[in-house]
Parts: structure tokens; C-alpha cells; sequence
């Protein structure tokens, strides 16, 4: 794998400039057989039973909206990241929008949680739920309606990905339960969650549309789309999620944010998600386009930035008003757009005494302007540093601390006594010494590397470091503040070397190092001559440590098999809690219990090409998943090529052993699931759909209007210019191919409401096993995981992966002795195929025999159990 050539400047300097519809028209075709297929209408949401309630208030409430106040809600100008407007005599507020996935962005006062990736490492579902119940009340707390996360797609396909540490880990089920789990959570406290980015954000490069270059295109075969990548995606409509963010890039060649087929046919139709689906920010490229294909929100409106006092010019706002008067956009559609965003509000009882925001995204000062997109604008109080973080440091710590990951630990070298003598190298030991927050959205690697860079990042309120804590534990400490190996003193056997290295990575909004985003300059190796620094120390001391603070796999053949390397920690990007959470574990207090999220290569060139970054400048780059069902440990078993250390893996203090597996068949599993449940008609189509008067869209009387500021009015002439077109009928938008402004009666039989047809979560196989820790007396307590992995029948006519995750879970802390009772369960999709031809999930063969194995690692799986005799073995062969 390598780093792409070609003009890397061009998506730097347009990156934060404008998205423009007027982009170049040259691009590299798309590949045979990648379509994106029109499907229209976009379909009415309201038909599914868990959100009947929510609806019928909200077409109540729309019913009553003018033209004007019904576009209104869906972009806006304010406060916050993101707005929308209001409709102040009917009681609906502006809605907050705010980053970002690990705490609230661009304001003080809040916990800077562990990363996506730190916490999908854990492996601990009630765990992952408590952060997502933190993240929830302290969005709250600042009064953002939206908490933009949690982050599923980039699913971590390219390893050199820069924002795949924002999720949680290369596996659609690690990405789907994580999401699932942070969604609840979030939700349970009234906010709503926004499960991003729908859908092929797998690199930063050429991401965005701009006036010279069209965003690359993901092109994703049918069962690719199903079996990874929209999976995670199902599992958040299943738990609820309240809105979803569609990516900037295109799909089999289309612009997520205006492609038909995912929006309108995958997620609304197949998934039949009842919320509401928003632009990326800048993403927006068209206006009735957009709107044809499903988009509902556009964020954050103006198309140049509202932080940017330009021109003000929005695809919709007052140009979506102009749409629907001159017939363009149909009133159903807008009906639609604007009920689905009300649902959603009433669906999380935002409607009873939600807070306002006490807080802006553009200033930290108490005052500020009121507008802040205005080039000249009132001031007012915008900050009121109102304090959320309560006890969340508590949960903090813990995700941080069940999230490292010993990957190696010859003779049991760890844990330490605190009377050894420690010798500490490497700058990321401290936090930055410039200040913990000197670079905005934290765009360098100074200092403690607790997360990666761009709009996922958050403000440390401190920074528990790992040196500040290291001393305060041992009386022994010697530091030294530099990634370069000094001068130092002849070591005795008993001295041991401690080393922290990173890797960064983060939006391509910003270069750091000559990375820009994606890792594409320093590839998977060590920042700051990191692997170097191992290999000195290793040189000097017969004792060595190495920690690992990381967004993703890093090469470790430079230093790994040396004598003097005795253990080794990845802590991943830990947030604020850095310092206690790793040395709890160095000393024994506490014992490792985190596992891979992803696979750590012998070599980057172990992937296929295909996962490359890629690159063609001037033209629309064609990003061709050429590798199916095939990334991380799915190819590399494929390939039958031995990762140095493989998915899931995770060393314990403990020493723990599986016994008493059993498995329980619960659905007969047929080859096609029942047939999907009839789609009921929405409350929307009671709406009225008549051509609203141009009166509607008028501004109000002598109103004082703030320039800049996204209006859904239009001035008079404006508005009975495009009424008369409306009227007439005689001027037709050119509608894209297969356009259709009839709603279908039926869906495709893979639908159903919140999540697909329901017998597909049907529960299909129970199995428990007995998780005993046989460590000896004296010896720390541990947590066990136990991953279950599906092998599909052999003889089937699908190729699928030897194995696939389906399900894991975590125990308490058990001490030596002490056993605890572990359930999974496979649902009917786990033990299914994406059909493409039939377009719906089938059992290749429902009597033959799935093998679940079960372990504490992808390449660790003592147990199997059998669904066709429903019995267990342990002690077997691992299958990979």
C-alpha cells in the first residue's frame, strides 16, 4: 500500500472553500457494473408504529406552517456548528446542531471523552451504552438538539483512513453494536443522536466537491453495500436514530447527499428510517436535485459557510421556497422534509422544556455576535459557560482503561513494582507544553496524543498525563521530553524503559506533518522517528515497555521481536484520562482487558491494492472497492497471510479459560426470510399538497433583516414571478431519469419499518458459555471477552469469509477462582447472504451446518458450536 501522487494542494485549498453545483464535468468513468439507480419518489416517513405518536403531532403542527416556515426548518443560521430555523408562533425553536462523536465541540466546560476507536476496543456493550448516557446529558446540558455522531462509516476499510478512529473498529458488527449502544444512550437523554456519514467516507483525500474537482466515487457492489458498509447503518434505523448524515463523497458515482438510491431507496424505503437525513457540512451541491432524492436538512445552509461573510447564497432557504412555487419541488416532498424533522424533534419529547443553547461555536467570549455569519451584526450574551461534566470523568476513565490493549507480554513482565526505577521517553508521555489546546481541532501531534484531528475532536477541559501519573505512583522517575534517543547514563539490569510513540490522523480540513487527513505521508508507521526510538532504547536498556497512542494499526516489525521489547500497551486515543488509566494497568491495580478493533499487519503491502488511497487530480477519482466482503482480517485470512497480531486480540493479567458452551436454535430459519409487513400510508399524504399562494413566501411587513442572514422569504416580486410559473405549469423542471412524483405502495421485500423487514431480526440462535478465570491466587482480577465468529456451510454457492464477528460480550472482574455466565445470539441476518438478484437476505442453506466459534480473538477460538446437532467442543483447532 502506498500514498497516491498527484496535486495533494488542490484538496487543501479548496477543502474549506466553497461546494459548488458548477463543478467540472471531467471525471474517470465509473466502472462497469457500479450504477446508481434512480428510485423516486422519496418515500413518506410515518409508518412505523414507534414513531405514530410522534407523527401524528408533528403533521398536526406542520398542517399549520406556511411556505415559508415549513423551509424554514430545514437549514438555518446561529449559535451553534449548525442551525436550523424557527416558526416562533407555533412553539418550534431553532435546533442546535454541534459536533462532535467524543464530546461538544468548540466550547469549555465539557469531558473530552475516549475516541470511537478507544471505545469500540473495549468490547463492553454496557459500557459503550454508560459513555453514549454521559455524551447525552452533557450535549443536553449545552442545549444541542443534535449530537453529530455517533461515527459508523468511514467503517476503517483503508487502514490509512483518516477519520476511522472517529468510529469504532474495521467490523460492520464492532461498528453496528458500538453505534447501537452509543444511539441509546444518547437518545435516552432526549438528545438526538446523527449517525454519520452515509455512506463510503473510507478516505480524506478528494472527499468534497469544489469548483475544479468533483469527490471521489465509492463504487460498492451490491453485497459489499449490505454485508459491511450499510450494515452498521441498519442497526442504528433498528435502535432508533433520530437523524443520519450522508456523506460528502459520491456513490457509484452519484453525490450521497442528492443519490436517489441510497437516500430515498436503501434508507428510507429498504430500512424504512423514519427520521430525517442532513448534508455533511458544504455538502450540499444542488438544490432541487437534492430534495428530489431525500435529502432533508442542508447544513449549515449557506454554501460558502456561515462563518464566512461572503455572498450568503443557500441552495434552499429562500431558493427552495422559489422551487416549490414555480413547481419544481413538489409540496409533498416539502411536506415530508419539514414533518420528518418536527417527528424526530417530538419523537425525543424535545417539546418539553428542552434547553436553548448556553453556548457559541464561534467565540469563546461571553459576548458576541448574535449572527454570526453577518459581515456586521448585533452582539449579546452567546456564552454562559454553563459546567455539564457532573461525574462523567468517572466513565471517561473507565472506556479509556478497558479500551488498552496488551499485545505482548513476554515472561509476564507487566505489571510493574512501583519501586522500579523508570526511565520515560518520548514526547507523547506529556501533555502538549504549549498549552492542551493551543492547536485548533487539535491539528498537531505535540504532546499526549488523546485523539486525532478536525471537527471529531473536542476541548480538554485538563489532561491527566501518563508522566504526571507515573509520578505520583512511583518514587523513581526519570523523564526525558523528547522523541529523540538522548544521552543516558549505563542502565542496570533492573531499570526499565518506558516508550511512548503515536500515529495521528484526522479530517482533511487540515495538513498536519504532510498528512492531509488520511495517514498518506507517514503511512503506518510511528510518527516522530517513533520506531527509531524503540530501537535505541531496546539497544541500551534489557528492559523495555512500548506504549502505543494511536488512530489505527501502526507497522511494528522495526522492533517488535527484540529481546529487550518485554510488553507492549496500545491505549489507543484515550481523551483527558490518559494518565491514571494506563498506569493502573502498568502497576497491576487493574488488568488489561481491551481488545484489537482492527488488524495489525506484518506489512501495509499484506492488503490488497484496492485498499490504497487513491488519487487523480483534475477528474473525479474512482475509489473501486474491488474487494468485495474482503477487508482487515476477512482478506488476510482469505489470503492466508498471518497478521503479526490479528483482530480482536488482547492479553490479560488473567488467565482465563471457556467451558460449558451450549447453543439453542429459537427461529426455523427458512431461505427467505417471511414476507415484510404491508406499508401502512403515512399521516403525510393527508397533507394539503395544493400550490401554496406566492403570499406565503412573502417578507413580512417593514421587517429590519440582517444581511447574510438564510431566509425562507422571498421578496414580493420574487415570489409571484415564481407563483406564476407554478400556476401555469407550462415550464417543467428537467427531471432526472426514472423520476416519478408517485409515492409506491409497495416496497422491496427486504423493507420494513425501523430497520428492514422485521424477521430478519429474529432471533435465531442463543449460546452461553461458562468464562472461568484459572489464574493464581495473589494474581490480579480480570474482564474476559468472548468474540463469536460465523462460519458459513461449506458448499454453498456464496463465497463468504472463513469467519465474520457477530457478536461479543464482556464479563466483571473476576478474580482468580471466580466464573461468570456469558450470552450471544445470532440473529437471522447473522447467518444470512446479501442476495442481489433477489434483493433480500437469504439463508444459503437453513439445515446445514454453521459453525460459531468462540473466543478471545479472531485467531483464538478454542470453541465451536454446531447449529445443525446444537452441540459444543472445546479445546478444537482455531479456523484461522
Amino acid at each position: 500500500m502506498g500514498c497516491p501522487s498527484g496535486l495533494r494542494s488542490l484538496s487543501l485549498f479548496f477543502l474549506a472553500n466553497t461546494a459548488s453545483a458548477a463543478v467540472v464535468s471531467a471525471r474517470d468513468p465509473v466502472p462497469s457494473g457500479f450504477v446508481a439507480a434512480p428510485y423516486y419518489p422519496a418515500p413518506y416517513g410515518g409508518w412505523a408504529d414507534d414513531w405514530s405518536e410522534s407523527y401524528d403531532k408533528a403533521v398536526k403542527l406542520v398542517s399549520q406552517m406556511t411556505l415559508a416556515e415549513k423551509v424554514n426548518v430545514t437549514s438555518g443560521t446561529g449559535r451553534c456548528v449548525g442551525n436550523t430555523g424557527s416558526v416562533p408562533r407555533l412553539g418550534l425553536p431553532e435546533l442546535c446542531l454541534q459536533d462532535g462523536p467524543l464530546g461538544v465541540r468548540t466550547t469549555d466546560n465539557i469531558t473530552a471523552f475516549p475516541a470511537g476507536i478507544t471505545t469500540g476496543a473495549t468490547f463492553n456493550k454496557e459500557l459503550i451504552y454508560e459513555r453514549g448516557v454521559a455524551l447525552g446529558e452533557e450535549f443536553k446540558g449545552k442545549g444541542v438538539n443534535f449530537y453529530l455522531g455517533p461515527c459508523v462509516g468511514p467503517l476503517g476499510r483503508k487502514p490509512r483512513g483518516g477519520r476511522n478512529w472517529e468510529g469504532f473498529g474495521s467490523d460492520p458488527v464492532l461498528q453496528a453494536i458500538a453505534g447501537a449502544e452509543t444511539i441509546r444512550g444518547v437518545q435516552d437523554q432526549g438528545v438526538i443522536a446523527t449517525l454519520k456519514h452515509l455512506v463510503g467516507n473510507e478516505q480524506e483525500l478528494y472527499r468534497m466537491y469544489n469548483p475544479v474537482q468533483q469527490a471521489y466515487s465509492a463504487n460498492i457492489d451490491d453485497r459489499a453495500m449490505h454485508e459491511l458498509y450499510l450494515w452498521p447503518f441498519a442497526d442504528g434505523v433498528k435502535a432508533g436514530v433520530g437523524s443520519i448524515m450522508a456523506s460528502y463523497n459520491a456513490i457509484n458515482g452519484s453525490a450521497a447527499s442528492q443519490n436517489s438510491y441510497i437516500l430515498n431507496g436503501l434508507l428510507k424505503d429498504e430500512l424504512g428510517f423514519q427520521g430525517l437525513v442532513m448534508t455533511d457540512w458544504l455538502a450540499q451541491i444542488s438544490g432541487v436535485a437534492s430534495a428530489l432524492a431525500g435529502l432533508d436538512m442542508s447544513m449549515p445552509g449557506d454554501t460558502v459557510g456561515n462563518n464566512i461573510p461572503l455572498t450568503g447564497y443557500s441552495n434552499w432557504m429562500y431558493e427552495l421556497t422559489r422551487s416549490v412555487l414555480n413547481g419544481s419541488v413538489p409540496v409533498d416532498r416539502l411536506n415530508d422534509m419539514a414533518t420528518r424533522i418536527v417527528a424526530t424533534w417530538y419523537q425525543l419529547g424535545q417539546d418539553k422544556n428542552y434547553p436553548p443553547p448556553n453556548f457559541s461555536s464561534n467565540t469563546a467570549d461571553r459576548e458576541g455576535p448574535l449572527y454570526p455569519g453577518a459581515l456586521f451584526s448585533p452582539s449579546g450574551v452567546v456564552n454562559e459557560y454553563v459546567n455539564v461534566q457532573a461525574d462523567h470523568k468517572v466513565v471517561a476513565k473507565q472506556v479509556a482503561q478497558e479500551a488498552i490493549t496488551l499485545l505482548k507480554n513476554n515472561g509476564s513482565f507487566l505489571p510493574l513494582k512501583t519501586s522500579s526505577p523508570l526511565f520515560v521517553f518520548g514526547t507523547d508521555a506529556q501533555a502538549d507544553p504549549q498549552g492542551i489546546n493551543s492547536c485548533t481541532d487539535k491539528s498537531c501531534n505535540r504532546g499526549l496524543l488523546g485523539m486525532g484531528w478536525g471537527s471529531g475532536s473536542a476541548n480538554y477541559p485538563y489532561i491527566d498525563d501518563p508522566i504526571s501519573s507515573l509520578k505520583r505512583k512511583a518514587p523513581n522517575v526519570t523523564y526525558y521530553a523528547t522523541d529523540s534517543f538522548p544521552s543516558v547514563p549505563a542502565p542496570t539490569t533492573d531499570d526499565v524503559a518506558i516508550v511512548f510513540i503515536t500515529s495521528d490522523a484526522g479530517e482533511n480540513s487540515y495538513t498536519v506533518e504532510g498528512n492531509h487527513g488520511d495517514r498518506d505521508s507517514s503511512g503506518l508507521k510511528a510518527w516522530h522517528n517513533g520506531d527509531e526510538l524503540v530501537q535505541k532504547a531496546a539497544a541500551k536498556y534489557s528492559n523495555v515497555v512500548v506504549v502505543v497512542h494511536t488512530v489505527g494499526p501502526i507497522v511494528m516489525e522495526p522492533w517488535i521481536n527484540l529481546p529487550s521489547v518485554k510488553a507492549v500497551l496500545v491505549a489507543h486515543l484515550p481523551g483527558q484520562e490518559a494518565g491514571d488509566s494506563l498506569t493502573e494497568i502498568i502497576f497491576g491495580e487493574v488488568s488489561p482487558s481491551g481488545h484489537l478493533p482492527y488488524t495489525i499487519p506484518v506489512s501495509e503491502d499484506d492488503y490488497p491494492d484496492s485498499l490504497d488511497l487513491v488519487a487523480t487530480p483534475l477528474s473525479q477519482t474512482q475509489d473501486t472497492y474491488s474487494e468485495g466482503l474482503y477487508i482487515d482480517y476477512r482478506y488476510l485470512n482469505k489470503a492466508g497471510k498471518k497478521p503479526r497480531f490479528a483482530f480482536g486480540h488482547g492479553l490479560s493479567y488473567a488467565d482465563f479459560a471457556f467451558s460449558n458452551a451450549s447453543i439453542s436454535a429459537v427461529t426455523k430459519l427458512s431461505e427467505v426470510p417471511p414476507a415484510r409487513p404491508a406499508k401502512p400510508v403515512s399521516p403525510i399524504a393527508s397533507l394539503n399538497t395544493t400550490l401554496p399562494a406566492a403570499s406565503e413566501a412573502y417578507f413580512p411587513e417593514k421587517f429590519d433583516r440582517i444581511w447574510r442572514f438564510l431566509y425562507s422569504w422571498l421578496p414580493n416580486n420574487e415570489a409571484d414571478d415564481a407563483y406564476a410559473i407554478g400556476a401555469k405549469g407550462e415550464k417543467k423542471y428537467p427531471y432526472p431519469a426514472g423520476y416519478s412524483a408517485t409515492q409506491k405502495t409497495e416496497g422491496p421485500p427486504a423493507g420494513g419499518p425501523s430497520g428492514g423487514n422485521p424477521a430478519i431480526w429474529d432471533t435465531a440462535f442463543t449460546l452461553s458459555l461458562t468464562v472461568t478465570n484459572k489464574g493464581a491466587q495473589g494474581t490480579p482480577a480480570g474482564k474476559a471477552v468472548a468474540q463469536a465468529y460465523v462460519q458459513f456451510p461449506e458448499g454453498i454457492s456464496f463465497d463468504t469469509p472463513v469467519i465474520q464477528l457477530r457478536d461479543f460480550a464482556k464479563t466483571k472482574a473476576l478474580a482468580p477462582g471466580e466464573s461468570a455466565k456469558l450470552e450471544l445470539k445470532l440473529v437471522r441476518r447473522d447467518v444470512s447472504v446479501w442476495d442481489p438478484v433477489r434483493q433480500n437476505w437469504v439463508v444459503p442453506n437453513p439445515t446445514g451446518q454453521y459453525k460459531v466459534w468462540i473466543g478471545s480473538a479472531s485467531d483464538d477460538l478454542p470453541v465451536v458450536c454446531y447449529s445443525d446437532s446444537l452441540t459444543c467442543e472445546d479445546g478444537v483447532e482455531s479456523p484461522v
